[in-house]
């Protein structure tokens, strides 16, 4: 009986163990079949990552599988970080039921993350960073244990879900692709500590509920399209670490009691935003702050001296900023910064720091590797104390006022690897000393007055990539051994006095992108082992004495952009070599002694990107060239008769023109030997031409050929007789006062300026007319779309229908990024500063492929160096300055001196004009409104009321079946757009960009266009 009655237990313990061995069973198969469909879904595994994955061995053995010990056979762990894996991640993962950990960073996995992930309810850690998956991120609501979500490095898509599992510790978002705002739900995940969203499009403020977030320790929303004023929540998280909130739009002052908010942090991030007001000297009470970089901002005042307390500084980046420093009081920082015995780098660069910089630098940490003090207007001698700075890896010293010259100690730095002393006043010889710089990789002495020879000694730098000594007074010969350099990407000498050939060996240098010779002495042929050189993609050798042939090798060049030779003695033919450069996009010839048929293919098929003009033995070509047909091959006897012709009738005919001429010489100066002497600017090598060759060009100056007048003279169109190259004619009416000093200046400015979007002067006639009277002109390119005036104000088309003439948003961002880079060279590219007084639209004309060209240095006021001819100082007084009503800064009504500020000002009203399409002189600005105020008065938030109509439809074309993301872009171009013409067109001349700043800002928005679109 007992053994009937325990029957059923044993019957039921037989029936349990076999349910626990078939699950156990099913789970072991499940585990192992979703591995195997992982695996199918790989499509390369170059490292053979998964070699282990085979019937050879148990899955809980195969590489990266880690299983549980409490229910074996069930996957816990999958890591199989950088192992190359190319491929997309099987849904089969969420199979995977006991999975606690997933990591597949640093693989090459593309497609979606699986949705199935979002049902592994035990799952802790997901990290799929550094690879390049891309939709959205799914629902991980259910993975209600997740800790860490690391999605970092990819190309995801869509917003931030609101619905986040609520105990994540660690959220990174960084650097995708994702858009809309950070939603307010985060502020509900009690445990973060740390959260990045950064490098993203993320816009709006940090959400009001982050002051809840005690325990967060890491904030990073860099490089995103926030705005705003500075994120209060941020003062409420006193645990924080690393705050980074930079390349954003925030703007306003942050708060003074930031240091005392948050004493714990280690690292603050406020570059690339609007902040402005004082640096707020609380931070000295975050003592624990080993990096402060908030560059690009509007920070005033000076810098704090109390800095210096923060014995943990490895980092102080202040740069782009307005801070000042005038007298001693204001240097205090940099005495104190002594103290900070760890800083390794330190930027005050373009600021306003005024004078000579203390001897205190030289003590400075011996730790500090950058020295960064460019772009300010300091003076005086070359900073003595930075000699004991030993450990110097970069010194930068560019674009201020230093004189004296460089030290040979220089040398004795031995760590340095970047020198930038360019655009100061630096006198006497090159250092033999850099030659003692082995680690040096790139030495930047461009725009100073150095003489002498470059050094021999430079050629043992065998790291140095670039070597940029243009714009300087230096002479003799190109030292052979800086073309051996294994590692010399540029080599930039133009404007120089430097003589002698070019040496074969330039062929050596297998590296070399950049080659830049223009306006020197050189003279011999060009090598042909220049074509050895196939890493080059520019090539500038004009204005020279180069004599010869056009090697054909240079055809071997295969990334060759850009190729100038103008202006120099070159002969021969063009080589038909040079027409199969694909990637060749300008091709600057002129005024040589080429002669023979242009090749027909290639580059020469661009009108527009091609200069030969000057050279007057070319002949054929493509028909846009509007050259002679080449002459057919004579015969023997016709060549007999030739050679006659050569050899006895030309030398006839030229003594008896010798002759003629010299009578006629002689009898005009006898007739004018008590007239006033007619006198020409030089104008370099530019060629001469002739008051008779004008008539010709015009038709007799005929009002039919008339184009535009002006305050001082008449602009018509012609046709040259021995070219056929259409140009535009400047004649200066002498009569009106003023008009011969705008002549000369013009001359002297276009003479000293070589640029892509400057009007190109082609040559110059200073003579007398039919009547005796003085006469002087100016023949530039054509511009066949005129002037931008009259593309934004015409009222009719081309079959005088009326309408405004349509530019487009990506048009008007080209003209004002041609216009910015023309003037950041005139203002900082040169061998002195130039300004050009009248900007306006008029003034900015546009060829053929709506590049604009600035022009009309009627007004420029300009000085070169000591060494070099002036025109007129830039101290003239702003009585002598003419402008534009509506153009003018406003300082010059007040007896402000000429300045660049000033330039700045009328190009941000020309920007503002060209994107509202009003003019300043409208009838609507009046009574103290400007055109300046009126957009600010309506910025940032009702700029689509005041912009051009025009816009608005291309923008409504376009987004017709296009998400909304696009339009909040195109907002968000134009509010950046308007910013910058509001930050130009401030009233005082100290808080306007420079035109360099407004430059890099206008081309980084172009980018941004053009990726979106």
């Amino acid at each position: 009986m007992k053994l009937i009655a325990i029957e059923p237990f044993f019957l039921v313990l037989i029936a349990s163990c076999a349910h626990v061995a078939i699950c156990s069973s099913n789970g072991n198969y499940t585990d192992r079949l979703s591995l195997l469909e992982f695996k199918r879904a790989i499509s390369l595994d170059p490292h053979e990552t998964l070699i282990s994955w085979n019937e050879s061995s148990h899955f809980c053995n195969w590489e990266g599988v880690l299983c549980s010990v409490k229910n074996p056979s069930r996957v816990t762990s999958l890591n199989l970080t950088n192992g190359g894996l190319v491929g997309q991640i099987s849904p089969s993962l969420g199979n995977l039921t006991f999975l606690k950990v997933l990591v597949l960073s640093a693989n090459s996995f593309s497609g979606e993350i699986p949705m199935s992930l979002g049902h592994l309810d035990r799952l802790q850690v997901l990290s799929l960073q550094n690879n390049t998956l891309q939709g959205s991120i799914p629902a991980l609501a259910n993975c209600s244990r997740l800790t860490e979500l690391l999605l970092a490095n990819n190309q995801l898509t869509g917003q931030i879900p609101v619905d986040l599992p609520q105990r994540l510790e660690n959220l990174d978002l960084t650097s995708n692709n994702l858009t809309g705002t950070i939603p307010s739900s985060v502020a509900n995940i009690t445990m973060l500590q740390q959260f990045s969203c950064a490098i993203n499009k993320i816009e709006g403020n940090i959400p009001n509920g982050f002051a809840n977030l005690l325990g967060l320790q890491i904030l990073l929303v860099s490089i995103n399209k926030m705005s705003g004023q500075f994120p209060q929540p941020i003062m409420n998280l006193s645990n924080l670490v690393e705050l980074s909130i930079t390349q954003n739009n925030f703007f306003g002052v942050v708060p003074s009691s930031i240091g005392n908010s948050l004493p714990d942090l280690q690292a603050i991030e406020f570059g690339g935003n609007f902040f402005h007001g004082h640096i707020p000297s609380s931070l000295i009470n975050a003592s624990k702050l080993n990096l402060i970089d908030i560059p690009t901002n509007k920070f005033t005042g000076v810098v704090p001296s109390s800095f210096g307390k923060l014995s943990k500084l490895s980092w102080l980046n202040l740069e782009s900023n307005k801070l000042q420093a005038r007298n001693r009081q204001d240097w205090k920082f940099m005495d104190r910064l002594a103290n900070c015995t760890e800083l390794s780098e330190f930027s005050v660069a373009n600021n306003y720091l005024v004078g000579q910089v203390p001897n205190s630098v030289g003590n400075l940490s011996s730790q500090l590797q950058g020295l960064y003090l460019g772009g300010n207007q300091l003076s005086g001698d070359f900073p003595s104390g930075i000699a004991n700075l030993h450990n110097l890896v970069v010194v930068s010293l560019s674009d201020n006022k230093f004189t004296s010259v460089l030290p040979e100690w220089l040398g004795t730095l031995i760590s340095l690897q970047v020198v930038q002393l360019s655009n100061n006043l630096f006198t006497g010889l090159i250092p033999s000393s850099f030659s003692n710089l082995s680690q040096l990789v790139s030495l930047d002495l461009e725009q100073n007055q150095l003489n002498g020879h470059i050094p021999n000694s430079l050629g043992n730098l065998q790291v140095l990539e670039a070597l940029l000594i243009s714009s300087n007074n230096l002479h003799g010969t190109i030292p052979q051994g800086i073309f051996t350099i294994p590692t010399i990407v540029r080599i930039s000498l133009s404007f120089n006095s430097l003589h002698g050939p070019l040496h074969a060996n330039i062929g050596n240098a297998k590296q070399l992108t950049y080659l830049e010779l223009s306006s020197n002495n050189l003279s011999g042929d060009i090598p042909s082992t220049l074509g050895n050189c196939e890493s080059l993609e520019i090539i500038e050798l004009d204005h020279n004495f180069f004599s010869g042939s056009i090697p054909a090798s240079l055809g071997n060049i295969s990334n060759l952009h850009f190729l100038n030779i103008s202006h120099n003695n070159l002969t021969g033919s063009i080589p038909v070599a040079l027409s199969g450069l694909q990637f060749l996009t300008q091709l600057d010839l002129s005024f040589n002694h080429l002669k023979g048929e242009v090749p027909t293919n290639g580059i020469f098929k661009n009108a527009t990107a091609l200069w030969i003009n000057g050279n007057q033995g070319l002949c054929g070509g493509p028909l846009g060239l509007h050259l002679h047909a080449c002459p057919i091959m004579h015969s023997h006897s016709a060549t007999h008769k030739l050679s006659v012709i050569k050899k006895i009738v030309i030398p006839v005919t030229i003594a008896l023109v010798f002759a003629a001429v010299f009578a006629v010489y002689w009898l005009f100066c006898r007739r004018n030997q008590k007239a006033k002497a007619i006198s020409l600017p030089s104008l370099g090598k530019f060629p001469r031409i002739s008051y008779s060759d004008l008539v010709r060009a015009t038709e007799g100056f005929a009002i039919s050929n008339l184009i535009g007048q002006g305050m001082y003279g008449s602009v018509y169109q012609g046709k040259l007789f021995h070219d056929g190259k259409v140009v535009a004619i400047k004649v200066f009416s002498l009569e009106t006062r003023g008009a011969q000093k705008s002549f000369i200046a013009e001359c002297g400015a276009l003479r000293n300026v070589r640029h892509r979007n400057l009007v190109p002067i082609l040559t110059a006639c200073s003579s007398i007319d039919s009547n005796g009277n003085d006469f002087k002109a100016l023949v530039y390119e054509f511009m066949p779309r005129g002037d931008l005036h009259n593309l934004l104000y015409s009222t009719q088309d081309s079959e005088g229908s009326s309408c405004l003439s349509y530019i487009s948003l990506a048009q008007r961002l080209s003209i004002m990024v041609d216009v910015s880079d023309a003037l950041a060279y005139l203002h900082h590219n040169h061998q002195g500063t130039i300004v050009h007084c009248d900007l306006k639209p008029s003034n900015i004309l546009l060829d053929d492929n709506m590049v604009a060209h600035v022009g009309d240095f009627g007004l420029a006021r300009f000085k070169f160096d000591t060494a070099a001819p002036s025109i007129e100082s830039t101290s003239t007084s702003s009585a002598a300055i003419k402008g534009t009503i509506g153009y003018i800064a406003p300082e010059y009504a007040a007896g402000g001196q000429v300045s660049t500020a000033a330039d700045v000002y009328s190009f941000g009203v020309v920007l503002l004009e060209i994107f509202t399409r009003r003019s300043p002189t409208d009838d609507m600005f009046r009574d103290g409104m400007t055109i300046a105020k009126f957009t600010e008065s309506n910025f940032p938030h009702n700029v689509l009321q005041i912009v051009d109509p025009q816009l608005l439809q291309e923008l409504d074309q376009q987004s017709e079946g296009i998400p909304t993301t696009i339009w909040d872009s195109w907002v968000q171009i134009l509010q950046s757009v308007l910013s910058i013409g509001l930050c130009c067109t401030k009233v005082s001349p100290n808080e306007r960009f420079g035109m360099q700043e407004v430059a890099a800002k206008l081309h980084g928005i172009q980018d941004a266009y053009l990726r979106g679109n």
